[in-house]
Formats: structure tokens, C-alpha cells, sequence
């Protein structure tokens, strides 16, 4: 990728604070449309997972190809889920919050839990003094170069596409989304929706298991779980890990900047955008998290020079992946081995 300055050109430019008071009309959600939007991403999951269960109990193995749309759809009754934590989906806290809790037993996401660390993403995105709670780790590229060799390789570990896109989901959804470690301070409500969505989703695989059988169980449900997760991870990690990011501190940041400039527009194409519930239009979501996903696409279309803030297209996320440290100097992330050439910081 070729160097820019910082900061990129913006059609916007110091005038995201007004413009997030012109996205206030775009808040208020269609509940008929949200109870449609539910349904038409419930009902075809539940097809899809039926199909390929049908298709392995009958060996029909090309059958089993179901389980990727599957794993598209429960993709997209995540970004239903990640809608009612922002309050938007319906607009009625009570009946925003249950349809996320029981949602959160096929994402295998404890609602309430991931809604806290969600919503502490929101209010310190692109905040170099508040990093650590609901983000993907980044260093700086002075950081890095303190760390001891051990911690070093530690990172590159961590920031590597196996551990990042694959032993990663793996671990989130399975293993630490069980246990809310990092809520001690947040009341007992994390802990309790933690506990009653493990139970529940124990419940659930019990009846999966009692009705298909539990190699059906393993060799379905998992890889769509995994598969939907590793998807959410990488639509994550896109949406902030891009070369024109923003990233500052102290007096320095700002709410309306850091939200419009610290998320990309991920451009992706229609089917795409449908199944990912247009998150890709990821920098208005953080300038204005209360409208509804369904509402997003119309915000480009009244605002046409929102689109080209941040964008990046499919191919343009995949050279994402190697940019791990943030550069101060040239503020925009870089890769290790652009950061080996830079020397060191002043």
C-alpha cells in the first residue's frame, strides 16, 4: 500500500458533529420491517441447518453445502443481535434486549455481557488511552519495540491470519464468551445472562442432539457456528484495521472524528451486504449507533459524500490483514515490515 498523509480528504470535513445531529432522522426504526427482517433471516437459517442435517442422516454429501448459507444466515441474525444492543432494532428497550438474549443462544453471544463490552468499544474507538475493552489489540510502533522478544513473537501470534481468523473464533465463541472475565466491576447482570445463555445453549444442543444425533450435531452445527463466527471476527477486524484508520489520544480525540474516520465503509457486494446487514457502512453506525441497519444504505443515498470516507472493497480488505501496528508518525497502521524500515521513534 502507498503512503497518505494524515489526515485523508474528507468532503466532510470538521463537520462530523453536525452531521451527526442530521442523523438523528434516520433513528426511528419500521417495526414492521424489523419483525420482517427477523423473519426472513430465522426462517431461512433454520431451512438451511434442516437441509444439511437431512443431507448428512441420508449421506447425500453434496447436501452439506447448506451449511454455508446457513452460516450466512446466522451471520446475519448476529447483526440483528449486535442492532437490538444499540437499542435500534425495535426501539423498545424490553423487546430489544429478550429478542438479543434468546438470538444470543444460536450466536452463542450472552447478550448482555457482549452488549456491555460492545458499548465501551463505541464510546473509546480510535482512543489510543482506551484501548483493551471490546477491540482488536494494537500496538504502536514504539510499543512493539519495547516489548521483551518473548512478548514480541507473542503478538505476531496474535495478529497472524491462523490465530486471528481461525483459532480465534474458536476460542471466543466456544470457550471465553463463557465465562464474562473483565465484568467483575459491571454488576451481576453480565454474569447471570452469561450463566442462563450457557445453560440455555446446553439445553438447545441437547435437543439438537436427541433429534439428529450428536455426529449430525457435531459435524453441522459446529462448523456453521465457526464459519459465522470467523465471518464476524473478519468483518470486525476490517472495519478498524485499515490503513487510513484513525487512532489518537489525550485532547486530541474526538467522539464525531474518531467515529467517522476510525471505520471504514466496507463496500461489499449486494448478497454480501444483505447477509452482513449492512455493517459495512460501519462509519455512520459509529457516528449515529441508533439506526437501524435496514436504515443505513438510505443515510448514503440522502449524504452521497459519506461513501467515499474510509472505503474499502473486498480486495482492498484483504491487504488489511498485514497491517498490525499503528504509526504515530505517519498516522496510519503498517505492516511489521514497514515499521522495521521506519527506524526508530523519536
Amino acid at each position: 500500500m502507498s503512503a497518505h498523509i494524515y489526515p485523508p480528504a474528507s468532503p466532510v470535513g470538521d463537520n462530523a458533529g453536525a452531521l451527526l445531529k442530521k442523523l438523528a432522522q434516520y433513528r426511528q426504526p419500521r417495526l414492521g420491517r424489523s419483525a420482517f427482517e427477523l423473519f426472513i433471516t430465522l426462517i431461512p437459517f433454520a431451512i438451511f441447518w434442516t437441509a444439511a442435517c437431512l443431507s448428512l442422516t441420508n449421506s447425500f454429501w453434496p447436501g452439506l453445502i447448506a451449511i454455508l448459507p446457513a452460516s450466512g444466515f446466522l451471520l446475519r441474525l448476529f447483526m440483528i443481535q449486535h442492532d437490538c444492543g444499540h437499542g435500534s432494532f425495535f426501539a423498545r428497550r424490553g423487546l430489544d434486549d429478550w429478542t438479543g438474549r434468546l438470538l444470543g443462544v444460536l450466536t452463542l453471544t450472552p447478550y448482555d455481557y457482549w452488549r456491555r463490552a460492545h458499548a465501551a468499544h463505541h464510546a473509546s474507538a480510535g482512543n489510543l488511552d482506551e484501548r483493551g475493552v471490546g477491540d482488536i489489540t494494537t500496538l504502536t510502533i514504539a510499543e512493539y519495540r519495547a516489548l521483551s522478544p518473548i512478548r514480541r513473537v507473542g503478538y505476531r501470534l496474535y495478529r497472524h491470519p491462523v490465530v486471528m481468523f481461525g483459532i480465534g473464533p474458536a476460542w471466543l465463541f466456544l470457550f471465553k464468551q463463557r465465562l464474562p472475565f473483565g465484568m467483575m466491576n459491571s454488576g451481576a447482570l453480565p454474569w447471570i445472562s452469561t450463566m442462563v445463555t450457557n445453560i440455555a445453549i446446553v439445553a438447545l444442543a441437547a435437543l439438537m442432539i436427541w433429534t439428529v444425533g450428536l455426529a449430525a450435531f457435531l459435524l453441522i452445527h459446529l462448523p456453521v457456528a465457526l464459519l459465522a463466527g470467523a465471518a464476524g471476527v473478519w468483518l470486525f477486524y476490517v472495519q478498524h484495521q485499515f490503513e487510513e484508520t484513525h487512532w489518537s489520544g489525550g485532547e486530541d480525540w474526538r467522539f464525531p472524528q474518531a467515529a467517522l474516520h476510525g471505520a471504514s465503509h466496507y463496500d461489499l457486494p449486494p448478497v454480501l451486504r444483505w447477509l452482513t446487514g449492512n455493517i459495512g457502512i460501519h462509519h455512520v453506525h459509529h457516528l449515529s449507533s441508533r439506526i437501524p441497519y435496514y436504515r443505513l444504505p438510505e443515510v448514503l443515498l440522502d449524504h452521497p459524500q459519506l461513501a467515499c470516507i474510509g472505503r474499502i472493497t473486498l480486495w482492498d480488505s484483504l491487504k488489511c490483514v498485514r497491517l498490525v501496528l499503528w504509526d504515530d508518525r505517519g498516522r496510519r497502521l503498517v505492516s511489521f515490515h514497514d515499521a522495521a524500515g521506519r527506524g526508530a521513534c523519536p
